[in-house]
């Protein structure tokens, strides 16, 4: 048992495409002094960004019941919204998936004196980091170890092993995997995704996989003895050998990964049998920045006439079925607004703002063009093009967009699932939102161009993958 009092825990978890490669990071530390008690962070297969929260919890919970046993005193901080609020009691668990994760993590916060509180990301780096060192590991074919910049930790004045984890602890971030390009409205960004496997302490935990089949969009027991062959599907479609047809190993892929056995029946496709939650993505009408082609972040400028033509063309188009809109949100910058208004007074719905759809602050080049910029700042612009951490003069970077983006799409998902919910927003926000449906790497962001009132969607089912269904559609322009 511990001579500590009160303890903190901080926790987090991620996925890298919601769903994609997941995992979490989890760290107990001394409340009086912030020592580092016990690290643990584990890969979790595929997943979302909320199964990989309320794993990260768990594994925190766990550690700090290993560490210091029943009773202990501890302040659980997460940069989980959704996770804290639903512990706590204040919001309701709609998405049943979660359930049995919560309920396990409340069946172990009752063991122990708990006050939960939400805290920004950028004040959750120690977990953060953890669990993108365990995604990196896994990416790697390797598991998560302390080891490398953890080893370091362990030597640190003060530093001890404690529960399997490490004390003396560290503050490094990884690096945000994101990536941008100039105008065309805004680069992107890949948020960090984070996960691990299991690591070799007490309080490492690897959660089971996804079943593989939750993620194909053909079913894997009705292919007959033939997988569908690439050119069928498009270039980089599964081939034979993926699907398990044999690799001459004795065992086929399909066996390995738990599928059943083909009947040789049907189709070969299959329907998702949870409902969408359907997301279309609206970018704003014209502006005068716009028509000049000058860097439009946090500058509010209104709509053109033609602007506001355009957000009456769409609201046309949005109109009735095969849409069937129930909930608008906003970014809260005037240009979206105005066309989220239009829209909304056409549908008879109420526009809902969310801060977290507003374009990235572009700090010192507001109103600039590209050529003014680079004539003006070159070697600032040169560190924002190569790197995502990289911000603007008194601007945001893509890396610090890419999470706040992530996290509003995870809560608009979670809070709206089932129903169809337009989000008016700009380019940037929109440009990471298809990224990570697609599981694009980032030189993806460079190939997407979005008109202004372009239209797209995102498909996002409970049992299986999120699915693009349309991009940049600009019909109703012309």
């Amino acid at each position: 048992m511990s001579s500590v009092t009160s303890y903190v825990i901080e926790a987090d978890g991620g996925s890298r495409g919601n769903p994609g490669p997941a995992g979490y990071g989890a760290v107990v530390k001394d409340a009086a002094d912030g020592q580092v008690l016990v690290e643990t962070a584990a890969s979790i297969g595929t997943q979302t960004n909320n199964v990989a929260e309320y794993r990260g919890l768990i594994a925190g919970l766990t550690s700090l019941l290993s560490l210091a046993g029943d009773g202990a005193k501890v302040e659980v901080r997460m940069d989980s919204k959704l996770v804290v609020e639903q512990m706590a009691g204040r919001w309701k668990i709609k998405n049943e998936g979660l359930r049995p994760l919560a309920l396990e993590a409340a069946a172990l916060a009752r063991r122990l004196k708990v006050t939960w509180r939400w805290i920004p990301r950028e004040k959750n780096k120690d977990a953060d980091r953890l669990a993108n060192e365990a995604m990196d590991a896994a990416a790697k074919g390797r598991a998560w170890t302390l080891s490398g910049s953890s080893a370091a930790a362990a030597e640190a004045p003060g530093g001890r092993v404690s529960g399997g984890g490490v004390s003396g602890g560290r503050t490094s971030e990884s690096g945000v995997s994101d990536g941008r390009a100039p105008d065309r409205g805004a680069l992107e960004s890949g948020a960090s995704g984070r996960s691990a496997s299991k690591s070799g302490s007490p309080a490492g935990r690897t959660a089971p996989a996804r079943p593989a089949e939750d993620l194909l969009l053909f079913d894997t027991g009705d292919l007959g003895n033939a997988a569908p062959d690439a050119g069928d599907l498009g270039a980089g479609a599964p081939g034979a050998g993926d699907l398990g047809v044999g690799d001459g190993g004795g065992t086929t892929t399909r066996e390995r990964a738990g599928l059943a056995t083909p009947t040789g029946t049907g189709t070969g496709w299959r329907s998702p049998t949870s409902v969408a939650t359907s997301l279309y993505l609206l970018r704003h009408g014209e502006t005068p920045l716009s028509v000049e082609r000058r860097f439009s972040g946090l500058g509010d400028p209104e709509l053109t006439p033609n602007g506001v033509a355009q957000a009456e063309a769409a609201a046309v188009k949005l109109a009735g079925k095969p849409y069937d809109i129930q909930v608008i949100v906003s970014s809260p910058l005037r240009r979206a607004r105005a066309t989220a208004e239009i829209i909304a007074a056409r549908a008879g719905l109420e526009v809902l703002i969310e801060e977290g759809l507003r374009e990235t602050d572009f700090g010192d080049w507001e109103g600039h063009t590209f050529t003014e910029i680079q004539r003006r700042w070159p070697d600032e612009l040169a560190a924002w093009l190569a790197d995502p951490s990289a911000a603007p003069p008194g601007g945001e970077s893509f890396g610090e967009a890419a999470r706040r983006v992530q996290a509003t799409g995870d809560m608009l998902i979670e809070r709206y699932e089932g129903k169809a919910v337009l989000a008016v927003s700009h380019v940037t926000p929109i440009k990471m939102l298809l990224r990570f449906a697609l599981l694009a790497p980032l030189d993806a962001l460079y190939r997407m161009h979005l008109d202004l009132s372009a239209l797209s969607l995102i498909e996002y089912y409970a049992d299986g993958p999120a699915v693009v269904k349309a991009f940049n559609d600009t019909s109703h322009l012309r």
